[in-house]
């Protein structure tokens, strides 16, 4: 089901205009699939890694932190299957030359690509379709054959001499660090099976098609775990794991109608089981999270190519074996995507229609916003400049003294600042009673509470813990 059209325009405008996310290089044209965040959103973006690390790592003992090398030796992308089997089915359009990813192309005008089709048999299916698939750009129906392209994107790193026989790539997914280093996690650690680890790091694809904003981009984040159990011990813990991640996404606002799991057809042949938990995008239903059963894939390509033994020894009863992997993979990109689309809300607040992100108090880039009620009346600024830095002491506090209170509320509103403190001459003792008292008003309903300073700093930061 696709949302409203125009909702990831929306999206998009306000992203810009609030600072969140700035198309790369935007003062030269622009790069395709490449962003950057901007004040607000990489607020945003540490604000749901530290949720993602404090509910992977912080709070769990079973699990233990990573932080890879991007660049890796080349034999590992050879052992993990990346320079063999890692692309997209490409076809190019003889007239303008835009590049189209074939199996999308053709879901668009409904039909299934098997993700195990040979290069042969897909460029079959393309010939019998292309003729209802325009080029993009031109609207041609003219293209080429449809060739693999491999998406690893390739460095000169240590190549001094212009030949370089052995290209280093830029990682094509950053969980091949976890298991590089399952060893020695192992050894340094008091891990013992089943146990997980967990890393946010840098993964970089040459994408035929960058598309819809932060979902498919050529520079992203990866969160990932990976939780080593017993061989065929892992049925208890794969159920639990798909139900915690589920359950995350849900405690943290997303609503739960608009996210769904989807079993993938079909499956790798080293994998047991693989699910994605999908979002309903702007552009509709598509995949936010992979929940994947690997088996004891990884570890054995790992030490067949690299010649050590990656076998786990039971500390109690000596037994020898291979860990089998779970893992669990998102991109801090569609995460944010997800979070901030599921937060856009239009709605009416004192018979005027607003935009207001209703983001988790959690996730707020800003927590609370400070006001003095009239920015020309020094007492007040005064005032409102030392609760300010009170409250900056415990919660990420704005300062904000720009036009009038509507239109600061709606400023804040728009980026989702959950409570906004004003400072007025009751403040001050105007009214004896409601000395050092402010307002604090909810931004979901607009509602209004008088409350001592004290109580208001209590108030916002037990909300955002």
């Amino acid at each position: 089901m696709q949302k409203s059209d125009g909702v990831m325009e929306k999206i998009v405008s306000l992203a810009k205009r609030r600072g969140f996310v700035y198309q790369g290089s935007e003062i030269y044209g622009g790069m395709a699939g490449m962003y950057d965040f901007g004040p607000y959103g990489v607020e945003l973006l540490n604000n749901l890694k530290a949720a993602w690390w404090k509910e992977h790592v912080q709070i769990r003992d079973d699990f233990f932190g990573l932080d890879s090398a991007m660049f890796k030796d080349p034999r590992v992308w050879e052992a993990s299957g990346h320079t063999s089997g890692f692309s997209d089915p490409l076809a190019e359009c003889k007239k303008c030359n835009t590049r189209i990813r074939v199996d999308k192309e053709l879901e668009k005008v409904g039909v299934k690509a098997d993700e195990k089709m040979s290069e042969a048999e897909l460029s079959k299916l393309f010939e019998e379709h292309k003729k209802n698939i325009p080029c993009p750009k031109c609207g041609s129906h003219d293209y080429t054959p449809v060739r693999a392209f491999n998406l690893l994107v390739k460095t000169n790193m240590g190549d001094f001499t212009g030949v370089n026989a052995e290209p280093v790539y830029l990682p094509g997914e950053a969980c091949q660090g976890i298991y590089l280093n399952f060893k020695n996690v192992v050894d340094t650690t008091r891990a013992k099976v089943p146990f997980g680890i967990a890393q946010i790091g840098k993964a970089f694809r040459n994408e035929i098609s960058p598309r819809n904003f932060l979902f498919r981009t050529r520079e992203m984040e990866q969160a990932d775990t990976q939780y080593f159990v017993k061989p065929n011990e892992n049925k208890d813990a794969y159920e639990r794991i798909k139900k915690d991640r589920f359950d995350w996404y849900v405690r943290l606002g997303i609503k739960p109608e608009n996210l769904r799991w989807k079993q993938h057809d079909n499956l790798v042949f080293y994998a047991k089981d693989a699910w994605d938990i999908e979002y309903n995008f702007p552009t509709g239903f598509d995949e936010l999270e992979g929940v994947h059963d690997r088996t004891d894939y990884d570890l054995t390509q790992h030490m067949k190519h690299s010649g050590t033994d990656l076998t786990y020894t039971d500390p109690y009863t000596a037994e020898k074996y291979i860990p089998w992997i779970l893992e669990t993979s998102v991109g801090m990109g569609r995460m944010f995507l997800a979070f901030f689309a599921d937060a856009y809300t239009e709605d009416e607040l004192g018979g005027e229609v607003r935009t207001v992100l209703k983001l988790s108090p959690k996730l707020a880039p800003i927590k609370a916003a400070v006001f003095p009620l009239l920015k020309n009346k020094p007492e007040l600024v005064e005032k409102a400049r030392e609760v300010y830095e009170l409250f900056k002491k415990e919660v990420r506090t704005e300062w904000d003294d720009n036009g009038n209170i509507g239109k600061r509320y709606r400023r804040q509103d728009e980026i989702g600042t959950p409570f906004c403190i004003t400072v007025d001459f009751d403040t001050l003792g105007e009214t004896p009673e409601h000395k050092d008292t402010v307002t604090v008003r909810n931004r979901d309903t607009g509602e209004q509470e008088r409350l001592s300073i004290a109580d208001a700093i209590w108030k916002v930061r037990q909300a955002v813990s």
